[in-house]
Protein backbone atom coordinates (compact mmCIF):
# COMPACT_ATOMS: atom_id res chain seq x y z
CA UNK A 1 0.00 0.00 0.00
CA UNK A 2 1.29 3.41 -0.96
CA UNK A 3 1.78 5.92 1.84
CA UNK A 4 1.94 9.67 1.31
CA UNK A 5 3.56 12.32 3.49
CA UNK A 6 2.88 16.00 2.90
CA UNK A 7 5.16 18.86 3.95
CA UNK A 8 5.97 22.49 3.27
CA UNK A 9 3.02 24.28 4.79
CA UNK A 10 3.25 27.27 7.07
CA UNK A 11 2.12 30.81 7.79
CA UNK A 12 2.43 33.28 4.94
CA UNK A 13 1.16 36.77 4.28
CA UNK A 14 -1.37 37.45 1.52
CA UNK A 15 0.40 37.62 -1.80
CA UNK A 16 3.13 35.30 -0.64
CA UNK A 17 4.21 31.89 -1.90
CA UNK A 18 4.70 28.38 -0.59
CA UNK A 19 5.82 25.13 -2.14
CA UNK A 20 4.23 21.95 -0.86
CA UNK A 21 5.82 18.55 -1.26
CA UNK A 22 4.31 15.07 -1.21
CA UNK A 23 6.49 12.02 -0.80
CA UNK A 24 4.92 8.73 -1.85
CA UNK A 25 6.19 5.22 -1.28
CA UNK A 26 5.64 2.42 -3.75
CA UNK A 27 7.18 1.43 -7.03
CA UNK A 28 4.02 1.95 -9.10
CA UNK A 29 3.52 5.57 -8.09
CA UNK A 30 4.26 6.87 -11.59
CA UNK A 31 1.28 4.97 -13.03
CA UNK A 32 -1.32 6.97 -11.15
CA UNK A 33 -2.84 10.41 -11.49
CA UNK A 34 -2.16 12.40 -8.33
CA UNK A 35 -3.88 15.40 -6.89
CA UNK A 36 -3.60 18.04 -4.23
CA UNK A 37 -6.71 18.46 -2.10
CA UNK A 38 -7.53 20.89 0.65
CA UNK A 39 -9.99 20.96 3.50
CA UNK A 40 -11.19 23.55 5.98
CA UNK A 41 -13.15 22.65 9.13
CA UNK A 42 -16.80 22.02 8.43
CA UNK A 43 -16.35 21.70 4.68
CA UNK A 44 -15.74 18.84 2.31
CA UNK A 45 -12.30 18.13 1.02
CA UNK A 46 -11.87 19.67 -2.44
CA UNK A 47 -9.52 18.86 -5.28
CA UNK A 48 -7.47 21.91 -6.25
CA UNK A 49 -4.98 20.48 -8.75
CA UNK A 50 -4.30 17.20 -10.50
CA UNK A 51 -1.58 15.68 -12.64
CA UNK A 52 -1.56 12.49 -14.71
CA UNK A 53 1.33 10.06 -14.78
CA UNK A 54 2.41 11.67 -18.03
CA UNK A 55 2.31 15.19 -16.65
CA UNK A 56 -1.01 16.55 -17.91
CA UNK A 57 -2.41 19.01 -15.37
CA UNK A 58 -5.75 20.48 -14.38
CA UNK A 59 -6.77 23.05 -11.77
CA UNK A 60 -9.77 24.22 -9.86
CA UNK A 61 -11.10 27.59 -10.90
CA UNK A 62 -10.18 29.17 -7.57
CA UNK A 63 -6.46 28.43 -8.00
CA UNK A 64 -6.03 28.55 -11.77
CA UNK A 65 -3.16 30.84 -12.72
CA UNK A 66 -1.77 30.90 -9.17
CA UNK A 67 -0.95 27.28 -8.34
CA UNK A 68 1.25 24.87 -10.30
CA UNK A 69 1.33 21.12 -9.76
CA UNK A 70 4.29 19.03 -10.83
CA UNK A 71 5.74 15.59 -10.19
CA UNK A 72 9.05 13.78 -10.25
CA UNK A 73 8.32 10.11 -10.88
CA UNK A 74 11.94 9.11 -10.34
CA UNK A 75 11.77 10.47 -6.80
CA UNK A 76 8.11 9.55 -6.16
CA UNK A 77 7.33 13.19 -5.41
CA UNK A 78 4.47 15.54 -6.18
CA UNK A 79 4.74 19.29 -5.66
CA UNK A 80 2.36 22.23 -5.45
CA UNK A 81 3.80 25.68 -6.04
CA UNK A 82 1.37 28.24 -4.63
CA UNK A 83 1.77 31.89 -5.56
CA UNK A 84 -0.32 34.99 -4.89
CA UNK A 85 -1.82 33.31 -1.87
CA UNK A 86 -5.10 34.58 -0.47
CA UNK A 87 -6.66 34.20 2.98
CA UNK A 88 -9.26 31.88 1.45
CA UNK A 89 -6.45 29.46 0.55
CA UNK A 90 -6.07 28.71 4.25
CA UNK A 91 -6.66 24.98 4.73
CA UNK A 92 -5.01 21.66 5.39
CA UNK A 93 -3.53 20.39 2.13
CA UNK A 94 -3.33 16.72 1.25
CA UNK A 95 -2.07 14.76 -1.70
CA UNK A 96 -3.57 11.52 -2.90
CA UNK A 97 -4.38 9.41 -5.90
CA UNK A 98 -7.16 10.74 -8.08
CA UNK A 99 -10.26 9.11 -9.52
CA UNK A 100 -11.08 6.81 -11.17
CA UNK A 101 -8.69 5.04 -8.81
CA UNK A 102 -9.45 4.72 -5.13
CA UNK A 103 -7.56 6.88 -2.73
CA UNK A 104 -4.60 5.73 -0.70
CA UNK A 105 -4.77 6.08 3.06
CA UNK A 106 -4.87 9.82 3.74
CA UNK A 107 -1.78 11.38 5.25
CA UNK A 108 -1.66 13.98 8.01
CA UNK A 109 -1.68 16.82 5.53
CA UNK A 110 0.16 20.10 5.87
CA UNK A 111 -1.42 23.28 7.25
CA UNK A 112 -1.33 26.40 5.12
CA UNK A 113 -2.36 29.65 6.80
CA UNK A 114 -2.55 32.89 4.83
CA UNK A 115 -2.86 35.85 7.14
CA UNK A 116 -1.36 39.25 7.78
Amino acid sequence: QVQVVESGGGLVQPGGSLRLSCAASGSIFSSYPMGWYRQVPGKQRELVAGITGGGRTNYGDSVKGRFTISRDNDKNMVYLQMNSLKPEDTAIYYCNRMPPYGSFDWGQGTQVTVSS
